[in-house]
C-alpha cells in the first residue's frame, strides 16, 4: 500500500524545530543516522510532512530521496498528521472475508476522506491495517486505543457519533 501525502498545510512550531535541530546536531556523525533521527523527528511533530524530511536530508547532509525512501518504506513512519481520533480498519483475511472492506469504505464516505488521510480540523484520520490480532472478533476497528469487534457496516454512524462531539 503506498503512503499518501498529507494535504493539510505543515504547521510546525519554532520550539519543534529548535528540537528537530537538537536531534539531528546529536547524530550528525553517526553512520545510519537518517533512521534514528526520523523516529525521533516522528515523536516531535506526530508525523513526517516532507518539510520536516527536508530539514532532516540538509540536517545531515544526504539526499532528500534517501530520507524519504526510508520514510515511505518503514510503517512505522506517518506522512500525513494522525488526528485526535485515530481509526484503524483491519483489512487481514479474517475481518476482509467479514467484510470489513465495507466498513473501511462507510468510514471514508462518512468522513470525506481516505484511507492514510486526516480530516480537515484534525479529529479523524483514517488508517487501513493489515492484522490487530483480534481476528476471533472479525470485523474489527480500533479507535485510538478502544476496539470495536463484529461490525457490520450500520453499526458505523453510531461508533462515529460517539466521538464527534467528545
Amino acid at each position: 500500500m503506498q503512503k499518501k501525502i498529507s494535504t493539510i498545510p505543515f504547521a510546525g512550531t519554532p520550539e519543534q524545530e529548535a528540537k528537530l535541530k537538537e536531534v539531528i546536531a546529536k547524530h550528525r556523525d553517526d553512520p545510519g543516522a537518517v533512521m534514528p533521527v526520523l523516529q525521533e523527528a516522528q515523536e516531535i511533530y506526530g508525523y513526517l510532512p516532507i518539510e520536516v524530511q527536508t530539514m532532516v536530508a540538509e540536517g545531515l547532509g544526504v539526499p532528500l530521496e534517501e530520507v524519504y525512501g526510508v520514510s515511505t518504506f518503514y510503517s512505522q513512519f506517518a506522512l500525513s498528521p494522525k488526528g485526535k481520533y485515530n481509526i484503524s480498519v483491519c483489512l487481514g483475511t479474517a475481518c476482509y472475508v467479514k467484510g470489513s472492506g465495507d466498513i473501511l469504505n462507510k468510514l471514508s464516505e462518512l468522513l470525506g476522506i481516505e484511507a492514510e488521510e486526516c480530516t480537515a480540523d484534525g479529529k479523524f484520520s483514517l488508517t487501513a491495517c493489515r492484522c490487530i490480532g483480534a481476528c476471533g472478533l472479525a470485523p474489527v476497528l480500533t479507535v485510538n486505543d478502544e476496539v470495536y469487534g463484529r461490525l457490520t457496516v450500520a453499526d458505523v454512524p453510531g461508533i462515529l457519533e460517539k466521538y464527534q462531539d467528545a
